[in-house]
């Protein structure tokens, strides 16, 4: 905008120039026509020297020597009339039609000029609204991040306190279990020690005694003597049976003076007294019985 002012004017300042420059030539031409018309001729002056005589002294006196005529004297040039003062005159009036169309052109430079005001003015409210935005996107930022860490923050915290209290519950769980284990270690325990002295009372009974004594005969009943048996032998047998006296399993720990043969004619035995005699107080049955096998007689 400043240099398409500076271009208007100087283009004003050229064109005012151009019209007093054409003026002054216009005014010169004139004032010199007008001169050489007007002008007077310089009038001619010339110098008599002349002497009166009487008429009468002219018959007796002879003529007079002719004088020389003295050259005439050089009168200074007449000064030159200075020209009369030029009025000034201002700048012809411009044409209707040129002064239109300079005031279009003004008018339409003004526009121009306005014109690039409001696109100025349009560019720079888009880069103050784009920096604006630019803050109020870096400031929410900001707090988005800040908001971010402050709920990491807390999800942290609140993450460490429910893994304390589950520690703390598992602790607590863990305790209470083992207390519950340790007790029921020690019921069970305390069962077994009652039952196993229950169970050395029973075996250690005389009733105990005669139902260990009716199965020891059933199976010595049942038993063929090998031929490589010895006498005086002993076998300590263990046997599982259900409560109906089915045998379900035999096995010979050990036999003094026997061989295979024995421990396997005492097992076939055993199978063969099943079922077991049932003891007359139901309290002395045991699933698993262990016992001495010794043969008829002795």
């Amino acid at each position: 905008m400043p240099r398409q002012k500076s271009l208007t004017k100087g283009r004003w300042r050229a064109v005012a120039l151009s019209l007093l420059l054409h003026s002054g030539i216009v005014a010169a031409a004139v004032y010199g026509w007008f001169t050489w018309k007007h002008k007077p001729p310089q009038p001619t002056t010339l110098a008599i020297n002349a002497t009166v005589v009487d008429e009468r002294a002219l018959k007796n006196i002879s003529p007079p020597p002719k004088l020389q005529p003295e050259p005439p004297k050089e009168e200074p040039e007449p000064e030159p009339t200075p020209p009369p003062p030029v009025e000034e005159q201002g700048p012809p009036k411009p044409d209707p039609a040129e002064l239109e169309r300079k005031q279009e052109e003004e008018r339409l430079a003004q526009e121009k000029i306005e014109q690039q005001k409001l696109e100025q003015q349009k560019l720079e409210d888009q880069k103050k609204a784009q920096e604006q935005e630019k803050l109020d996107a870096e400031k929410r930022d900001a707090e988005r991040l800040e908001a971010e860490k402050q709920a990491a923050a807390k999800a942290a915290a609140e993450k460490k306190a429910l893994e304390k209290k589950k520690a703390d519950e598992a602790a607590a769980a863990k305790k209470a279990a083992e207390e519950k284990a340790r007790k029921a270690q020690e019921d069970e325990l305390r069962r077994s020690l009652e039952a196993e002295e229950r169970a050395t009372a029973l075996r250690n009974s005389d009733e105990m005694q005669r139902w260990l004594g009716q199965i020891q005969a059933r199976i010595q009943r049942a038993w063929i003597k090998p031929p490589s048996a010895q006498a005086g032998f002993e076998c300590i047998v263990r046997v599982t049976q259900v409560p109906s006296g089915e045998v379900t399993a035999v096995r010979v720990e050990s036999c003094t003076g026997g061989d295979a043969a024995l421990r396997e004619s005492v097992e076939t035995a055993v199978y063969r007294a099943s079922p077991l005699p049932q003891p007359s107080n139901p309290a002395l049955f045991d699933r698993n019985l262990r016992f001495t096998f010794k043969p008829p007689g002795e």
